[in-house]
């Protein structure tokens, strides 16, 4: 009874573990031609009904012996999480600003504001901004190459062993030799990710030149992708590399479809304004955050690492017309997150006393080379040199330039109704525009 009791508690606390699957694993499944298997295994060729000879190649493609067929695959998925991570969440500030002269408020700023760049100006002492913004895209190409047209190759393992020069007659330790090893598996890949954010802001003037503030997204991640694989034999068919069949019928395409969604927590931001010139035209500042990573990387609903912003901040105001720039620094600790210098210029234009007009070009430019890579060319030596090149993505910098024109109405009861679309205009991936609405208040 007591053995029964703890089959009983095991089961329990294994089920959930066995039936969760995150997003990564249904991306890795596009991979997978086999039930249960290891990405890119042959499950044919493995098949125990095989003379023994034809089994030992059903592992020759797996990442675990090639390398670079599992940076491939590593790089595909590290390109995802990396990008949902960065939603773009709305300033610090909006609405009319003030500073007390006196135990006076006395207002700084005539227009609503910017929607995601920064102003000079903080709230003013013991004032309250918060917002709630819905975003929402979808991811349309990578490197620029559509998601729905990825061709990726996998290569075969150079496979060596005693005795194989003379089996073959040839030098094994060259890639090529057995001629098997010259077989590739070609890969088209089709995939189709949506994001979605709500995301609430608080910021709270803690002095009249100290802003405080926190945002907290939620956000909903949602794929769909379809992959088709094709064992090309060299030099005509072969029953050494198939997906399922007989040495004698071999079935060399397989294909796999995949979906899923998960909801949750993304990574939770805190920021601090600090003001450090305001005369009557010119307001500098600076500002540090730091994104923690409360978001399930799994799920692509976070970066599964810190990062920290610093930014130096410059606005000037000409009567109605406000621009702005902003200058500095992302720190992030991923290893397949780049820091980059960030840039943003731009302007907000007050078109009546209930409607301002908000302009920007934002930018990240990665520092040095960007840690996502694909893996060099494979080179086969034998029987003639050839490259194969293992995807139509290519290795670049992943900078991001991105153009975004909202704007923001003042209401009767006092709220702010904000409407923003920001375009990509480079970068590693892309959706093809941004939508924002969101609803914010100052008090």
């Amino acid at each position: 009874m007591l053995q029964l009791g703890l089959a009983v508690c095991l089961a329990m606390t294994i089920a959930p573990v066995a039936v969760a699957q995150s997003l990564r694993d249904k991306i890795n499944e596009l991979f997978i031609f086999g039930s249960g298997q290891d990405p890119l295994f042959l499950a044919g060729t493995a098949d125990p009904n095989n003379p023994i000879a034809i089994q030992a190649h059903g592992s020759h493609f797996v990442p675990s012996a090639v390398e670079s067929n599992g940076s491939l695959i590593s790089f595909l998925t590290g390109a995802l999480g990396a990008n949902v991570s960065n939603i773009p969440i709305s300033a610090t500030s909006s609405g009319t600003t003030f500073r007390f002269e006196a135990g006076v408020p006395v207002p700084t700023s005539t227009s609503a504001g910017p929607i995601f760049a920064e102003r000079g100006q903080t709230l003013g002492r013991g004032r309250v901004y918060v917002n709630v913004s819905v975003t929402g895209f979808d991811f349309q190409s990578l490197r620029g190459v559509p998601l729905d047209a990825i061709r990726l190759n996998f290569t075969h393992e150079n496979v060596d062993f005693p005795g194989c020069d003379s089996i073959f007659g040839g030098d094994c330790s060259q890639h090529g030799l057995p001629a098997l090893e010259n077989d590739v598996i070609e890969l088209d890949l089709a995939l189709d990710m949506q994001v979605r954010s709500i995301a609430f802001v608080l910021t709270y003037g803690l002095f009249d030149w100290v802003d405080v503030g926190v945002a907290l997204p939620i956000i909903t991640t949602s794929i769909r992708g379809n992959s088709v694989a094709q064992v090309v034999p060299f030099g005509g068919p072969t029953a050494a590399h198939f997906f399922a069949g007989t040495v004698d019928n071999p079935t060399l395409q397989a294909s796999r479809f995949i979906e899923g969604s998960a909801t949750g927590i993304g990574d939770i931001v805190t920021r601090a304004k600090f003001g450090i010139s305001e005369s009557r035209r010119t307001t500098i500042a600076i500002l540090a955050d730091a994104r923690f990573p409360t978001g399930r990387e799994q799920d692509f609903l976070g970066s599964g690492s810190f990062s920290f912003r610093g930014l130096g901040i410059l606005s000037s105001q000409f009567g109605d017309f406000s621009p702005h720039v902003n200058m500095g620094y992302l720190y992030q600790s991923g290893d397949l997150a780049s820091d980059a210098v960030l840039a943003t210029i731009g302007f907000d234009q007050l078109l009546a006393h209930w409607a301002t007009l908000a302009v920007d070009l934002l930018s990240e430019f990665e520092v040095g080379e960007s840690s996502l890579v694909i893996p060099p060319d494979v080179h086969l030596e034998t029987p003639f040199r050839r490259t194969i090149s293992p995807s139509t993505i290519p290795n670049g910098r992943d900078d991001r330039i991105n153009g975004s024109i909202g704007f923001k109405f003042l209401t009767g009861a006092g709220p702010i109704i904000v409407t923003n679309a920001m375009v990509p205009i480079s970068g590693g991936l892309r959706p093809d525009i941004v939508f924002t609405a969101s609803l914010e208040y100052t008090f």
